[in-house]
């Protein structure tokens, strides 16, 4: 079902969003609480979004006229993913159409090499780094660093562990692995970390800017399992650099809408900058239900340039854990199990069909003691996943 101007009350703002991920799923909530015409360019008519968004045509996010057709209906186009070419955004800006954030921003998310570019000429705090082209190259950055294991990136496309290797040497099979990629590859020193953190600020066009608190990310197998707000016994002087420097990195790159900025804490004290991502983050998810105002409705609010809502946590703690895909397909018969056992547990479907290691919802619990937190978002996804049947 499309909707035409003319249908909407008056003044309804049109938020274009280009993929139809989870992201964009729950984006549509806080625009339905809003008043926000929320559209949605899909990849297909049944997926995450498309079953939430009543206005989501199917559409190629690379093909320039599909983007053009869909930028021209809204008032600020902006996104579930950072794949869109930035040559194609510079034309929807020549066009006068808003997108946030812009490519000039959001080509730090795309490329690995110019985000670290662009955040050492700010001095911002990164592990050390160099792009390589040749085997002798990553020699002699290892070298240089004091010796392998490195890390290898893809400068381009790399999510969920993709596109990242651990290089014992430079005679390493996965050096080949790495430059079958036929992308530029990024040489990064293998921090020694303590843990990892995610900094979430969300900024406006006119610059207002709000922090989220500091959370701890537990990865495994590159994918992102649980999500702990705030981050643990993280010292405040420590949170506040974190903060700090996220709002810094917002500024300088002109970031409009959220960025999330992916940390290491090393175990010799230093915030390492890892990752950026301009738009909604999975470290994020916690704030729908554990923060004032959620990240997605931030990220509307920030790109339609309205007053930014509180960050501020409701409740001293709240843990986030993903539900993965495994060998129950019907995650839908463990609800009656997990309401019951706990009427304060709060749990996302994305409406994706299960696959072992596919993220297919995330549960959330928040309260005043953190094991028992944890204990309850843990409990639930296992049981909905079939890990635990009690």
């Amino acid at each position: 079902m499309k909707f035409e101007r003319n249908d909407l009350p008056a003044g309804t703002p049109v938020v274009g969003m280009i993929g139809g991920g989870q992201l964009a799923r729950m984006t549509q909530e806080t625009a339905v609480a809003l008043g926000i015409q929320l559209r949605v360019l899909a990849e297909g008519p049944t997926v995450s979004a498309a079953q939430a968004v009543a206005d989501a045509p199917v559409g190629d996010y690379k093909d320039a006229e599909t983007v053009r057709r869909f930028a021209a209906e809204a008032d600020v186009v902006t996104f579930d993913h950072e794949h869109v070419p930035t040559d194609l955004l510079h034309e929807l800006e020549d066009a006068g159409i808003k997108v946030y954030p812009g490519p000039d921003a959001l080509v730090h998310a795309q490329d690995k090499a110019v985000m670290r570019q662009r955040l050492d000429a700010f001095d911002a705090p990164a592990p050390a780094h160099q792009v390589v082209a040749t085997r002798e190259e990553i020699a002699d950055f290892a070298k240089r660093i004091g010796g392998f294991p490195i890390i290898l990136k893809t400068t381009r496309g790399g999510y969920d562990g993709k596109g990242v290797w651990v290089a014992g040497s430079a005679e390493d099979p996965v050096v080949d692995e790495a430059f079958a990629a036929k992308v530029p590859i990024l040489a990064e020193e293998k921090v020694d970390f303590v843990r990892e953190l995610s900094a979430i600020v969300a900024r406006s066009p006119h610059g207002q800017a709000v922090a989220y608190p500091i959370v701890e990310s537990v990865q495994e197998n590159g994918i992102c399992v649980e999500v702990t707000a705030p981050a643990p016994d993280l010292a405040p002087d420590k949170a506040a650099l974190a903060q700090q420097t996220a709002l810094r990195i917002a500024k300088e790159l002109g970031v409009v809408g959220i960025l999330a900025v992916e940390m290491f804490e090393a175990r010799d004290g230093r915030l390492l900058v890892n990752e950026l991502a301009m738009r909604p983050h999975n470290t994020g998810h916690w704030s729908i239900d554990g923060a004032v105002t959620s990240q997605f409705e931030n990220h509307l609010r920030a790109v339609l340039d309205l007053p930014l809502g509180s960050p501020a946590a409701r409740a001293p703690y709240t843990v986030m854990v993903n539900v993965l895909g495994g060998d129950v397909e019907d995650m839908h018969r463990g609800l009656l199990h997990c309401l019951a056992r706990d009427p304060g547990l709060k749990v996302h479907f994305y409406g994706k069909s299960v696959k072992p290691g596919r993220k297919v919802g995330h549960v959330t619990a928040y309260g005043d003691h953190l094991d028992d937190v944890r204990e309850r978002a843990r409990h639930a996804a296992a049981y909905l996943t079939g890990t635990i049947d009690e």
